[in-house]
């Protein structure tokens, strides 16, 4: 890291609360926190084996009424900032999303994280998602195919793609960034390649002015995520897939705070070869029919 891009980093804090709000109206309004379709047996079950493993926690560490006393005003501050997104989808969604897709063929997937947004502009490939005239950071073509698990070409395919820009800030969590910066549905071909062109994200910190810094700082982590393109994959008939796909050399890809990397999701960039300024990385998509399982 330059002492440019550390100065960059810090101009992220500050924002926790505005982008833990941002995230829980979100959520609240995404139609997911239902609950109507979890059976009483199954609440029961999982709760109780929360409120235990809380418990055998207190009796394992000799918890003093100090720590429980800070654990309190420290879940409060989280409902207060927000931030019970940012906090679940960095520290548990990696072993939920694990769990869901471990019978599932084809291409690996990983978390959604907090800062997906519903209803991108709909473009055709090949396509340019939108970007800012004086756009910093390195161009990006990212090229691909849809095949089914036998191979066949799959025709209906859709890529969503979003990603932080190359300060670290997400568009519609950020303010003064245009609402759909980086943000697109491309549409793939009837022989499901899809060509797009963006800028290569930046690595960035998560929040740490609100609940979930202050915990990173009481113990001692750090807050930074590698850089990453998220994308969500789906097509008719098919299973969707969410990821993030990661850059090689990256120096948090080791330590990512989410613990979301995984070696399937690496891009391989390599300058342009037609010529042109920037990189380009391929990333074929095997997606399995909906009910098919390993």
């Amino acid at each position: 890291m330059t002492e440019n891009q550390l100065d960059t980093r810090q101009e992220n804090e500050g924002t926790a609360v505005e982008a833990g709000s941002k995230a829980t109206e979100r959520f609240a309004a995404s139609g997911k926190p239902t609950g109507t379709g979890v059976p009483k047996e199954r609440v029961s079950l999982l709760a109780g084996a929360l409120i235990k493993a809380a418990n055998d926690i207190v009796v394992e560490h000799e918890v003093t009424y100090e720590e429980y006393n800070a654990l309190k005003a420290w879940l409060i501050k989280v409902g207060n900032d927000g931030e019970w997104p940012l906090f679940l989808d960095v520290w548990l969604e990696h072993t939920v999303e694990d769990v869901n897709s471990q019978d599932r063929p084809g291409t690996k997937g990983t978390i959604e994280g907090p800062y997906y947004v519903p209803n991108s502009p709909v473009l055709d490939s090949p396509a340019t998602v939108e970007m800012r005239d004086d756009e910093d950071g390195v161009p990006l073509q990212f090229s691909g195919q849809f095949t089914d698990t036998d191979g066949n070409p799959i025709q209906g395919a859709q890529l969503e793609i979003w990603h932080a820009d190359s300060a670290g800030f997400y568009s519609q969590y950020a303010p003064g960034l245009p609402d759909w910066l980086f943000r697109a549905n491309v549409q793939a071909d009837s022989e499901g390649h899809f060509v797009l062109h963006t800028m290569r994200p930046a690595p960035y910190q998560i929040p740490t002015d609100g609940a979930c810094g202050q915990l990173i700082s009481a113990a001692g982590w750090h807050a930074w995520r590698p850089a990453h393109i998220h994308i969500k994959v789906s097509a008719p008939g098919y299973q969707p897939v969410t990821q993030q796909l990661y850059f090689p050399g990256d120096p948090h890809n080791a330590d990512d705070i989410a613990s979301a990397v995984k070696p399937e999701l690496m891009l391989n960039t390599t300058p342009r070869t037609d010529g042109a300024a920037g990189e380009e990385a391929s990333y074929d998509y095997v997606l399995a029919k909906v009910g098919q399982s390993k």
